[in-house]
Order: C-alpha cells, then sequence, then structure tokens
C-alpha cells in the first residue's frame, strides 16, 4: 500500500455480510427510536447475564492475550517472523507506525478518563479491596486499577488480533478478513458460512464499539460547549456534534490512511505529550512522580488479584461495570482493530509488532493515568472540589473541573476538547475504513482503500446508533449517559467474546507450526489449502 493507492469504486458489496447487518442495525435504531424502555431493558438485560455467567472467561481471555505479548517479545524463533515475509518491505516510518497504533484504539478513552477513573475509585471504593474513601490505600488501588485498565492489557487484545490476522493473511496469503485468523481450526470453511457468521459477529461488535465511543465523546464535547460558550448539553446538542464528527471522519476517510488518519494521530500523540508535560510542570511534580513510581509498583505486586476480581463473595456488580466493561470494549475493537494494525505494519518482525503495538502504547497509557490521575488525587485530597462538580454534572465534566485548578484553564479545556474531537475522530476513521473493507469482495482489500460510499454508509450507521443510545438514557432505572454506552460496548462485545477466545489458540498454533503455515517464505511444504490463497 501506498499513498498513492487508489480506492476500490468497483468491487461488489458482500452481500451475505453486509445485509444481515443493515437489517440488525436498521432493528436496533428504529427500537430505539419507537420503544426506549424495551431498548434499555434488553440492554439491561444482557448485560448481566453476560457479567454474572462469563466474567470469568473475558478475565482469562485478557491474561492469554497478555501472555502471548510477552512470549512475542522474548522469543527469537518466532519474534523474528516478518508480516508479509522475509522479503517484505515497511510501508509507513516508525513515528508514524507508534503514533496510529496508539490513537486508533483509543477514541476518547484516555482523555475522558484520566480523572474520572482515579477520583471514582479513590471517592467509591472498589467491593472486596477493604479501603476507605480518600486513603493512602485508596489512591494506590485506583490508580492500580487504572493501570490495570489502560496499560498494555488493553493493547494486547489488538496486538494479538494483529499478529494473528496479519499472519494469516500476509503469509498464508488468505483473504483479509477476520475469519482468515480461525483457519486452524476452521479450514476451508472460513471461506464458507462459518467464516460469514464470524465477520458479521466482528462487524456487529465494532459497530457498536465505535458507537460507544462516538456517545462518550457527544457527551464529553458537550459538557465543554457548556463550560466554553454556555450551550446547555441536551439531545439536539449531541446529535449536532456526532453529525460534526461525522463529517469529518468521513473527509478525512476519503482521503486514505497515508493522509488522514497518520496526520490526524501525529497530531493527537503530540497533543498528548504536551498536555502530560504542562501538568507535571505546573502540577504538584514532585507527588507525581513519586505517586507514579509507588502506584506502578502496587501494580505489578496485585496485578493478578485485580486482575481477577469477579466480585464472587461481595455479590456486586462493580466487575461488570468496570473490568468486563473494559474488556467487552477491547473485544468489540479487537477483530478489526487488529486487521487495521496487520495492514500498517507489513515488512515487521513480530516482535517489532508487539513492541509498538503493545509495549510502547501500554507504557503510555501508564504514564498517562499516572501524571493525569495522580495530580486528580492530591487536588482531591487538598480541597480541589473535582469530585463535588462530577456529583453534580456527571462523569463528562471531570476534565474540565481538573483544569480549573492551572492557569490558562479556558485555554487548557479548548485544546482538550480539540483533542478529544482528534481522538474519536481518528478511532472512527480507521474503523470506518475497515468495516468497509469486511463489507466487500476484492482480492485487494488489504492493501487498496474501500469504496467512498461504503465508508460514509457505516460512519451514518454508527453515529445513529450512537445517538439512540445516549438519547435513550434513564428511560430505565438510573442508567446514566456514560452507562448507556458501557451498556452498548458489552452487548456487542458479548457475541465476539467466543470468537477472539478462539484467535487465541487459533493464533498460538499458527505461530507453532509457522513453517507449515508460512505460504511466501516455505510454498513447498506449507498445508494451506491453495483454493483459499490470494494472489498479488
Amino acid at each position: 500500500m501506498n499513498s498513492k493507492a487508489k480506492s476500490l469504486e468497483k468491487v461488489d458489496v458482500r452481500k451475505i455480510v453486509f445485509i444481515p447487518m443493515v437489517i440488525i442495525y436498521a432493528a436496533i435504531i428504529v427500537l430505539g427510536i419507537v420503544s426506549p424502555a424495551s431498548f434499555a431493558s434488553a440492554e439491561s438485560a444482557i448485560v448481566n447475564f453476560a457479567g454474572e455467567w462469563f466474567g470469568w472467561l473475558y478475565d482469562l481471555v485478557a491474561l492469554s492475550m497478555m501472555a502471548i505479548c510477552i512470549w512475542m517479545m522474548f522469543s527469537k524463533k518466532y519474534g523474528n517472523i516478518k508480516l508479509g515475509g522475509k522479503d517484505a518491505k515497511p510501508i509507513m516510518s516508525k513515528w508514524s507506525w507508534f503514533v496510529i497504533s496508539l490513537c486508533g484504539g483509543i477514541a476518547t478513552g484516555i482523555v475522558f478518563w484520566g480523572i474520572a477513573e482515579p477520583l471514582t475509585h479513590l471517592m467509591s471504593p472498589i467491593p472486596g479491596f477493604g479501603y476507605d474513601p480518600m486513603s493512602k490505600e485508596g489512591a494506590l488501588y485506583s490508580l492500580s486499577t487504572c493501570y490495570l485498565h489502560w496499560g498494555p492489557a488493553l493493547y494486547a487484545f489488538y496486538c494479538v488480533a494483529g499478529i494473528g490476522i496479519g499472519y494469516a493473511v500476509y503469509n498464508m496469503k488468505l483473504p483479509y478478513r477476520v475469519s482468515s485468523s480461525l483457519y486452524p481450526v476452521l479450514g476451508k470453511r472460513v471461506n464458507g458460512v462459518a467464516g460469514d457468521i464470524v465477520d458479521i459477529l466482528c462487524l456487529f461488535g465494532l459497530a457498536g464499539g465505535v458507537s460507544a465511543s462516538l456517545g462518550v465523546a457527544s457527551m464529553q464535547l458537550g459538557s465543554g460547549m457548556n463550560l466554553l460558550f454556555g450551550i446547555e448539553p441536551t439531545t439536539i446538542v449531541w446529535g449536532v456534534i456526532l453529525l460534526t464528527i461525522v463529517v469529518t471522519f468521513i473527509i478525512s476517510s476519503y482521503t486514505g490512511i497515508n493522509r488522514g488518519v497518520k496526520f490526524l494521530s501525529d497530531k493527537n500523540a503530540k497533543i498528548y505529550i504536551g498536555l502530560m508535560i504542562f501538568i507535571l510542570i505546573f502540577g504538584n511534580t514532585k507527588y507525581i512522580l513519586n505517586m507514579l513510581t509507588e502506584s506502578f509498583g502496587f501494580h505489578l505486586d496485585n496485578y493478578f488479584t485485580q486482575s481477577t476480581y469477579l466480585g464472587t463473595f461481595e455479590g456486586d456488580k462493580w466487575p461488570i461495570w468496570w473490568t468486563i466493561n473494559y474488556w467487552s470494549f477491547m473485544i468489540a475493537y479487537t477483530p478489526l482493530i487488529g486487521m487495521f494494525l496487520a495492514k500498517i505494519a507489513v515488512g515487521r518482525t513480530l516482535k517489532e509488532f508487539t513492541l509498538y503495538n503493545f509495549l510502547l502504547p501500554g507504557i503510555f497509557g501508564i504514564i498517562w493515568f499516572g501524571v493525569f490521575g495522580s495530580e486528580s488525587i492530591f487536588l482531591e485530597m487538598n480541597g480541589g472540589g473535582i469530585w463535588e462538580q462530577i456529583q453534580s454534572g456527571g462523569l463528562e465534566v471531570s476534565v474540565f473541573a481538573f483544569f480549573e485548578n492551572f492557569p490558562l484553564s479556558k485555554f487548557l479545556s479548548a485544546l482538550f476538547m480539540i483533542t478529544a474531537f482528534l481522538s474519536v475522530v481518528t478511532l472512527a476513521d480507521s474503523m470506518t475504513t475497515t468495516v468497509s473493507s469486511l463489507s466487500i469482495n476484492s482480492n485487494k482489500s488489504s492493501s487498496e482503500e474501500p469504496p467512498k460510499k461504503i465508508k460514509m454508509f457505516w460512519g451514518l450507521v454508527m453515529s445513529s446508533l450512537a445517538f439512540v443510545n445516549i438519547a435513550t438514557a434513564g428511560t430505565v432505572g438510573e442508567v446514566s449517559g456514560i452507562d448507556a454506552t458501557k451498556q452498548l460496548a458489552i452487548v456487542s462485545a458479548f457475541p465476539l467474546l467466543f470468537v477472539v477466545a478462539l484467535m487465541v489458540f487459533c493464533t498460538i498454533k499458527m505461530l507453532i507450526k509457522s513453517k507449515e503455515y508460512d505460504v511466501v517464505d516455505n510454498p513447498d511444504i506449507a498445508i494451506v489449502d491453495k483454493d483459499l490463497i490470494v494472489e498479488d
């Protein structure tokens, strides 16, 4: 793929995947409009079932992903396998590759939760861990929990999927589809009904996950507009914000990965770094550095306890609303972000792939939460009043309340809104391209851009679902807008949980038997069915 790659305008829509998805999402959107109470009740029922019966599987999948990434980091034999074969050449610089990997999968995640999550855990103790609000133990547990949710474990999902899909597509020469990574189990069926079902589940999961992220971004940007311009956030305001996001990422998507996504990711990453440096300098520097170090040690000591906590004895839903919710977001994104990351990593070894898609972004996440989380905890413990504003205005006001404690607070809030906007546009851009590629029949979809009309269609579908979801929040019980986005992520990802678990097994098998599966470097002994091989 290069900057001159043209869009695949004359291709066939993959009807077996496209039509069911259109029907499913049309039905969901109509239900949300016609009967919002039924929509919210159905979401709540699925969320409770998924968390209570399969919480253990979510946690084991997350641990398995971490184990595979660590294996790739230290394995000379398997870490030196190159995506595309030994003669493949990289298609972009390491900096561009890193910033796309960093920004392409976090949307508004770290910028939204960098303040909100550590303060929530500090003020509302996690059941079963036995600490008091505003205590030293609470501060350590809150940051350690953020490191679990936003550190290497988050990126391990994307990294393993990228390895499995990338190897299947670029070394085994199978079609550019998620189902190709399941070849060790499905065999020829990856190109049949079984493969189609897998890809439908992936589309369903991702469209729901992106819609949830769009909803979070809209609510947070709405709060920012209220602060800066006095515009009260309403469903109409959210709708306008969503439309603006959609128009922007569709324009960006039109320009292709080597222009739109690369440009946005570069600017986004630089703003992230600038914000961290500003807080480190103008905040309580000594406290931040000490707290980051101490809480990281606490995180290492308690990693397995926290990563497998399911509230078995407490009977509390905290694990569902937090850890399982995060793993659901990751699972919803995992297969198609894996496709996207594999697409831009041709010519890189698996060790390099793991470094740039797992370790470095994971370290960045820990530093981000260490800086913003430590400073927010310090401020709250010393009368900053951030939590009080969260109680009255919702979690989406947390960042703006935080910036009020710094010079140039209005400027920082405006800069943050730009960052949040660019973050969600970057995510939606990359994911719209990938969803569109999965919706068409083309032997060149692994290297060229899908049709613009298909991208526009999926952009409108995902934004419509996001609007319906946040607009129906509160129709059942006390479900807030943020909780509604969490429910949407869990619901859309639940069927995909089992596909991702199978992907873990298949990725391990492909790598262990890499010589038998590698069509590019070992064509004479490869056992891949020749009828499935895609020629360049």
